[in-house]
């Protein structure tokens, strides 16, 4: 199976930007969006073949998350916990036979880290809700993590410490849930790998130079770890401040 994950800042301007060429290009069974940027009827994407889950968020033109997939689930929902809707539409999980999968665009703690308080909730409701699934059945999570876990998944570590999506707080959040029974795929078939990033600010010349960061994930419950073929980052695919991260992965 083919999973593909992608912060596409906002799906209407991807799309004048190449998405379509991309999404036919990879075929991935599941295709997974954050910062999709719209509201219902919006826009409508032609994908023979797939079925469209979409959560958006109450602001409009902000947030939100869709997964596109060849496969129909048992279930569908959106939100963690007992709570099936959130107002930011950050989080969609579909269940199936054998596994969830799961897709969030994790909350930015802002530059002044002022939403720091809120995003460690969050992580922690998130941890409780995806070891509540892999109790059940293995989980695949994916998306816009905002973090970089350690000092290699970004280009200058030193002068960002402390910094939104480089506190210790939020590496420190992502360190417990890999404890938790989870693993970060990339970094499994490539620990000691640098300059692989997945997001680059928009300023001048930043991204042709690679200065970036590793803030988009697939991760995996340990159990099916073993059936990992593939972990890739597409930075060769530009339409967004991201690139999109592809996981393969055989029948488990």
């Amino acid at each position: 199976m083919k999973f593909v994950s992608w912060n596409v800042n906002g799906i209407r301007a991807a799309v004048k930007k190449g998405f379509m060429d991309y999404f036919n290009e990879v075929d991935a069974d599941f295709f997974c969006i954050q910062e999709s940027k719209c509201q219902a009827g919006q826009i409508e994407l032609d994908l023979p073949g797939y079925e469209q889950y979409w959560n958006y968020a109450e602001r409009k033109g902000y947030s939100g998350t869709a997964i596109f997939t060849k496969h129909t689930p048992l279930s569908v929902k959106y939100g963690v916990g007992e709570n099936d809707s959130e107002e930011e539409g950050r989080i969609i999980t579909l269940e199936y036979e054998k596994f969830y999968m799961v897709t969030v665009y994790t909350p930015n703690t802002k530059r002044d880290l002022s939403r720091l308080e809120g995003r460690l909730q969050w992580e922690d409701e998130l941890k409780a809700y995806l070891k509540e699934l892999d109790e059940v059945k293995p989980v695949i999570y994916c998306g816009d993590l905002n973090v970089a876990h350690t000092e290699i998944d970004l280009k200058n570590p030193k002068t960002n410490v402390g910094n939104a999506g480089f506190t210790d707080e939020e590496r420190g959040r992502m360190t417990r849930l890999l404890k938790a029974g989870f693993t970060d795929t990339f970094r499994h078939l490539y620990p000691d790998t640098t300059d692989r990033y997945t997001w680059w600010s928009y300023m001048s010349k930043v991204r042709e130079r690679n200065i970036g960061w590793r803030i988009d994930y697939f991760i995996t419950s340990d159990c099916i770890v073993p059936a990992i073929e593939k972990a890739e980052i597409h930075d060769q695919v530009l339409g967004s401040d991201h690139c999109p991260i592809l996981l393969e992965m055989k029948e488990f």
